[in-house]
């Protein structure tokens, strides 16, 4: 076990990242034409830092396993971005951002990281308003904010509920740009299946072309990854199908440190599980909680009743709901962080409260909101005496313009209509603080590897405030990494182009193509989906919303016999020079099968509880998370040692100078 060290500059915290681009290295424009840079992944993240990079005269490979960039999982972000502009004049500031952040992490976050973040928050803002993004604005034309959880200020910039999607597609026209320049080289339908390491330092990767199974070798002078995160290792999560782990969990294998994977964010706003036939589950932007009441029956015959079909929600009275958020953070309310509301609903639908028929889901109501408008829209128009259904019908026109296509989703999917009858939700697998360990120059811990966005493990400590994701991504990418990647790559300006006819190159190519034979002439009898769903059942009953050290510990002798029997049994049809999509699920799960007990070996040795990891030896009287600043106050960094079972432990001391660590309360 070492004692990592994470590059942060001296000085005070609010210049410390100014003073550090000040002294690191800098590459004269007429040398970055001769420099070549790998970037995996192109969400926002990726694609805002190829764009930037390129933009700066560096040559740049893009790729992504999906048929365009436009594709990536970023698109899902619905809600908004946070940004320290106070355009509301509510007191907003970078410190407060800041602040809000590291204590929505449970103090387990990256002091300076994290200041960092809120500093060139602003300016993202600036950058996607420049490329067109279409915030949504007030009356006099400033842009809009809105209020997330976790806060008591408004700095959430949105566009409706697509505001990822509108992020996404500003980073694609910029990247679009460079591609058009010959800056950048696309390689879509394209997945990176190892790293190349040269003399120590990450030099290149090897990629399968998905449409003719071909293998390729890429080099560079330096990679980033920037491939989002790992929840689908539970299987059900709100990620898209094809989210996975691979790049991530290659470098790992190379010797880039895991860090924090136990820290997962469960959302506290999904619609719910139907059955054992769903593939993924559909998130309910967090936005909603800014307007809907989340409640459930105060009586178990009520709640059963609901739950039969003889009671509708809408019938019961306002004196038989418990507003159990506003009950017990009357503070914070409905908008307390995702990790506190999720367990809140978790506790309430154990104790029998569920109202579906599964008994796992709450309520979230727009009917006070909606009439709430109403009333205002009337005395706008000056509408004298309007009577209940055109205060109804005024209001639903609002909660459209703010909500409308969360809602047509919501109806969609459910068919139910949302404006009538309360939604149902319930938590459900999110995001992923944990990730790839970097230093404060997003540097991983294998020369010339940098990892940036979701798959690093960031700066949200052991939970994520809303809306801070795509902050997260963009900031990386326009704003971290085009900096200090040039310090390192200075040292490679007489270099020249780095040759993939070497050992390293064809080492790692053959470790590639035996995994590949491996799996296509296994002939075994189950499905790769079938061992998937099993991985996802034991992280879920064990490694989930709450864990404890015995289900823990029989976690991972599970997923140890699961992931033996996989190489045993797992069939694969199809041949490995075509379109395989078993081929390419089969690699992921793979990983997966490798994350997964890597992921419940941390949780068990984090004899504590924070954010989103939540150990049930370790709760208060109240059920709020215990955690244990004496001996935890440190980043958990796994170093892989050809077998997950075996990593080795590094830790990252977290110091906190300019805030004080207390125990969380949003009452």
């Amino acid at each position: 076990m070492s004692n990592l060290n994470s590059k942060v500059p001296s000085g005070p915290l609010s210049e410390k990242w100014t003073k550090h681009k000040n002294d690191i290295n800098l590459v004269n424009p007429a040398n970055k034409r001769n420099i070549d840079v790998i970037v995996v992944g192109t969400g926002l993240a990726g694609g805002s830092a190829a764009a930037t990079l390129a933009e700066l005269g560096y040559n740049v490979k893009t790729f992504c396993y999906q048929d365009s960039p436009r594709r990536a999982h970023s698109i899902a972000a619905q809600g908004g971005i946070n940004a320290a502009k106070n355009y509301q004049g509510d007191g907003d500031s970078t410190y407060r951002l800041f602040y809000d952040t590291v204590k929505g992490g449970d103090y387990r976050s990256r002091e300076a990281n994290v200041y960092r973040l809120a500093e060139v928050s602003a300016n993202i803002i600036d950058q996607c308003v420049a490329q067109g993004v279409p915030f949504a604005r007030e009356y006099g034309g400033l842009l809009d904010n809105r209020s997330f959880g976790g806060v008591l200020v408004s700095r959430t910039f949105y566009a409706k509920g697509q505001t990822g999607q509108q992020l996404l597609l500003g980073a694609y026209s910029a990247m679009n740009r460079q591609i058009n320049r010959g800056k950048i080289k696309p390689f879509n339908r394209h997945e990176m299946l190892d790293l190349v390491i040269v003399d120590g330092k990450a030099r290149g990767i090897i990629a399968r072309d998905m449409v003719t199974g071909e293998l390729e070798r890429h080099s560079a002078h330096a990679v980033v990854i920037a491939t989002g995160g790992y929840g689908n290792v539970f299987y059900l999560s709100t990620n898209a199908m094809g989210s996975n782990v691979t790049a991530s969990w290659k470098i790992h294998k190379r010797g880039a440190y895991f860090a924090n994977p136990c820290y997962t964010q469960i959302h506290p706003t999904c619609i719910p599980v139907s059955g054992d036939h769903q593939s993924k589950l559909t998130l309910m932007s967090e936005s909603l909680r800014n307007d809907g009441r989340i409640w459930v029956p105060k009586k178990h015959e009520d709640a059963e009743a609901i739950r039969n079909g003889t009671l509708k929600p809408v019938d019961l009275k306002e004196e038989d709901r418990d507003y159990y958020l506003e009950r017990r953070y009357p503070s914070f309310g409905n908008l307390v962080p995702r990790d506190v509301a999720s367990r809140a609903a978790k506790e309430r639908c154990d104790a029998g409260f569920g109202v579906n028929k599964t008994g796992e889901a709450v309520f979230l109501d727009f009917a006070s909101a909606i009439m709430r408008y109403g009333k205002e829209a009337a005395a706008v128009q000056h509408i004298e005496d309007p009577s209940e259904e055109t205060i109804r019908e005024l209001g639903e026109k609002v909660i459209e313009t703010k909500y409308g296509n969360l809602f047509q989703m919501y109806e969609k999917i459910v068919d139910a209509n949302p404006y009538k009858t309360p939604m149902m939700i319930y938590p459900a697998v999110h995001y992923t603080m944990g990730g790839v360990w970097v230093d404060y120059n997003l540097e991983t811990t294998i020369p010339g590897c940098y990892c940036a966005g979701e798959a690093n493990f960031s700066d949200h400590g052991a939970n994520r405030l809303g809306a801070s994701a795509l902050m997260q991504g963009l900031a990386d990418g326009y704003f971290v990494l085009p900096y200090t990647i040039g310090d390192y790559l200075a040292d490679d300006i007489r270099t020249g182009p780095i040759p993939t006819n070497s050992a390293e190159f064809d080492a790692a190519e053959k470790n590639v193509k035996d995994q590949i034979d491996a799996l296509v002439n296994n002939n075994g009898t189950k499905s790769v989906d079938y061992f998937h769903k099993k991985l996802g059942k034991i992280m879920w009953n064990n490694v989930g919303m709450s864990r404890n050290a015995k289900g823990l510990e029989e976690a991972i002798a599970a997923i140890r016999e699961l992931r033996e029997a996989f190489w045993k049994d797992v069939r694969v049809p199809g041949a490995a020079n075509e379109v395989n999509p078993e081929l390419e699920k089969a690699m992921r799960v793979a990983d997966f099968l490798e994350l997964g007990e890597l992921f419940a070996i941390d949780a068990l040795h984090r004899n504590e509880s924070c954010g989103g990891h939540f150990r049930e030896e370790y709760q208060t009287e109240e059920g709020e998370a215990m955690r244990d600043d004496e001996n935890f106050t440190y980043v958990a960094a796994w170093e892989y040692k050809g077998d997950p079972g075996k990593a080795v432990l590094h830790k990252e001391d977290l110091e906190f100078k300019d805030i004080q660590v207390k125990t969380r309360s949003y009452k």
